[in-house]
């Protein structure tokens, strides 16, 4: 949402950002690539109920993956397969994240007199929110439904992936208060994922090029 509403915010922090990583000899597929290391050690962590830590290592893969953008743009290296490796490692990412605390293992949710299993939020999660998202502007984008840059970036979404992993995040860190409010940031990420997805899907209607 961010993203797409603020579109010169989100463009300056990145070349800012671009700016201060792009002085360590690191190209910016190699930063791509290097955010998932941080990712597998937080899933590790996860295995072994050390939730603190492994929200620290998350936290820096997703930092580390907002890095490579700026370091694209700042050093003039923009290229499709930048783009290509970025969201499959985001897509690697959010999987470590979200399956690692499904086997960490989270209560389950009460809505009204049903136990919903949390496992149940999570694979709803997994399926809309880091795939359907993405994949609802990918699709238009390949059919060429959609072919002009602005009006892509344009495409509206509650919860993209940034707020979706704040959330998460921010449920990894109440954990320790009490372990179900992890819960109801998953389900509300879940819910929200679902509601984004529609909204990509009218928008490709609505603005359809043929």
């Amino acid at each position: 949402m961010l993203k797409s509403r603020f579109p010169e915010f989100s463009n300056r922090a990145s070349i800012r950002m671009g700016m201060l990583f792009s002085k360590i000899p690191l190209s910016a597929n190699g930063w791509t690539v290097l955010s998932v290391v941080p990712a597998i050690l937080g899933f590790v962590l996860l295995l072994y109920k050390q939730m603190d830590y492994a929200l620290i290592l998350f936290i820096i893969s997703s930092v580390m993956d907002a890095i490579d953008g700026g370091v694209a743009r700042v050093t003039g290296t923009v290229s499709n397969l930048g783009a290509y490796l970025d969201g499959m490692m985001d897509r690697v990412v959010e999987g470590l994240l979200f399956i690692g605390i499904m086997l960490y293992g989270i209560p389950d949710l009460v809505v009204g007199t049903y136990a919903t299993p949390s496992y149940m939020w999570i694979a709803l999660l997994l399926f809309f929110g880091s795939a359907m998202v993405s994949y609802s502007q990918a699709y238009a984008t390949h059919r060429r439904v959609l072919r002009s840059e602005k009006r892509i970036s344009k495409m509206p979404g509650i919860l993209e992936r940034a707020e979706r992993l704040v959330l998460v995040f921010l449920g990894m860190l109440l954990y320790r208060f009490n372990p179900v409010y992890l819960t109801y940031a998953i389900a509300l990420a879940a819910v929200l994922s679902m509601i984004t997805m529609m909204q990509r899907v009218l928008f490709t209607i609505r603005n359809a090029e043929y």
